[in-house]
């Protein structure tokens, strides 16, 4: 049991990993032309294709309560935080968003407090929280701090942050009753649905040829089938294992995979500031995993 336990840990990390290096995939497509909602549309559509290769062909939950609630699912974790995320990056500075969208785990934290009976405010879990919060600020800023509110920004990217400390909860409380194919399936389909109305306002621009110029495809691709269709399924089967909260404090290392991945493919330089928050980070996920009951 121990050390299945440790296989989940391991698949929950390396899952944040991968969705840290999305957001240099992301970059790279809004900046050729891509629409945030455009680009949510595409990646979600795809991997809602690739799910139903492997999917049960159940279609609806037990009960409308149940379906009510995946389509919150697909809201809240698909185009509400992803169209939020995307577009506050063209309001405000990418660090305030990146800081903002990382205190998610804090925030699903404090909403289960209140929710559930169960989850109790350790003190572990909550200097655990605050140090690893401190250590992505570290990270992000890397040592040159910048104020520059924004508030249609940062309210996008706090918007952002709540939604999926809810998407995280919901999968908690779905996760008992319906297999994690069955979830992410519902998520891909109801996100795609809950975007569908915006392309009203906002009609599609980029052309479909775009996409089969080799840099688009290869990070088009990436975030659609490994970063959505196998990420997505991955993160609610381990939610299941191990819990929403335990599994959602993993979120404090997205930044740190972010690090790398910009020096790795963009040169930029990592500093001492870099390598401290790197150790708060380390430091502040093991003790809010330790004092971590659900």
């Amino acid at each position: 049991m121990k050390h299945k336990a440790l296989l989940y840990h391991i698949i929950a990390i390396l899952t944040v990993v991968i969705w840290g290096v999305t957001f240099i995939n992301s970059k790279i497509l809004l900046n050729q032309g891509l629409q945030a909602h455009e680009l949510f549309l595409a990646r979600f559509f795809l991997a809602y294709i690739c799910i139903w290769f492997i999917s049960p062909r159940k279609l609806f939950a037990v009960n409308l309560k149940d379906e009510f609630l995946l389509f919150l699912l697909g809201i809240t974790g698909g185009s509400l935080y992803f169209v939020a995320e995307n577009t506050a990056l063209t309001y405000t500075l990418v660090n305030n968003v990146s800081f903002i969208v990382c205190s998610s785990p804090l925030i699903a934290t404090l909403m289960a407090i209140a929710v559930y009976k169960e989850v109790k405010a350790t003190v572990m879990l909550m200097v655990g929280s605050v140090i690893a919060l401190i250590g992505v600020g570290m990270v992000i800023f890397n040592g040159h701090f910048v104020l520059k509110l924004n508030p249609i920004g940062d309210v996008l990217a706090l918007t952002a942050s709540v939604a999926w400390a809810v998407y995280s909860l919901l999968i908690k409380k779905l996760s008992g009753r319906y297999s994690a194919v069955f979830i992410t399936r519902k998520v891909f389909f109801y996100g795609i649905m809950s975007v569908l109305p915006i392309f009203i306002f906002m009609p599609w621009q980029f052309p479909l040829s775009g996409f089969f110029r080799p840099s688009t495809l290869v990070n088009y691709l990436f975030l659609a089938v490994v970063a959505s269709f196998i990420c997505f399924l991955v993160w609610s089967w381990v939610i299941k294992k191990l819990g929403a909260l335990r599994v959602t404090n993993y979120i404090y290392l997205n930044p740190v995979s972010t690090m790398i991945a910009s020096a790795i493919f963009l040169h930029e330089p990592m500093n001492i500031i870099s390598y401290i928050g790197c150790f708060l980070i380390l430091a502040g996920v093991f003790c809010a995993g330790k004092g971590t009951k659900a």
